[in-house]
């Protein structure tokens, strides 16, 4: 499941209940950055980032590891279906 919100701030959260029944939750989004607490909390329920390559720098150190661009997730959705 692939959502998608221009900022994360607390909208993140709409993914969570909206797709409450599912797994692995996807949000893109264009947002410049989260703080490390609330990445944990994204991914506490199960919400990955992806982003923008060029924004992954936007985002603190310790997170940018676990952010997907959209090019990764493309290749994870295409590998997938292969």
């Amino acid at each position: 499941m692939l959502a998608t919100k221009t900022t994360c701030k607390d909208r993140w959260r709409q993914v969570r209940s909206e797709a409450a029944r599912i797994g692995r939750k996807h949000l893109l989004t264009l947002q410049e950055g989260v703080s490390a607490d609330q990445f944990r909390e994204m991914q506490e329920d199960d919400v990955i980032l992806v982003v923008p390559e060029s924004l992954l720098v936007k985002y603190p150190e310790e997170v940018q590891p676990h952010l997907l661009t959209l090019g990764m997730f493309l290749r994870e959705v295409t590998g997938l279906q292969a």
